[in-house]
């Protein structure tokens, strides 16, 4: 992958992906369970073992994903002021593909904080 722009959208969504294992491993049991919905909680652990697997090792899934995250935003930052084409059919592919990557940067970094609050920040404060 030679592109820098196509590149840093493969980034971003490997962030999006390893930020996604933060919400499952904390937010949506927290989110059942307040719901009342512990039936579904154990249906969905006997369906996914895996889920906990990544509850017991939460700490390296959210170094992992703190990690993606820093060489996304890094890469993105650095690349943000690269030459795009001067055909303007692929100017507008490579301002595309980077809107694409701050826009799946963004999600990646809301949904660490979601899971960081519900994973580190709300055992504090209960």
């Amino acid at each position: 992958m030679s592109d820098p722009h196509a590149r840093n959208v493969a980034i971003a969504f490997g962030a999006l992906t390893a930020s996604s294992a933060t919400l499952v491993c904390c937010v949506l049991p927290a989110i059942l369970v307040a719901l009342g919905a512990g039936a579904a909680l154990a249906g969905l652990v006997s369906a996914v073992p895996q889920l906990i697997w990544l509850s017991e090792h939460k700490g390296a899934v959210f170094l992992t994903a703190a990690m993606f995250l820093a060489l996304s935003g890094f890469l993105l930052w650095r690349a943000r002021r690269l030459p795009c084409p001067v055909d303007p059919m692929l100017a507008r592919s490579c301002m595309r593909l980077r809107k694409v990557s701050a826009v799946l940067y963004g999600v990646a970094v809301a949904a660490f904080a979601a899971g960081l609050t519900f994973a580190f920040l709300l055992p504090v404060l209960r």
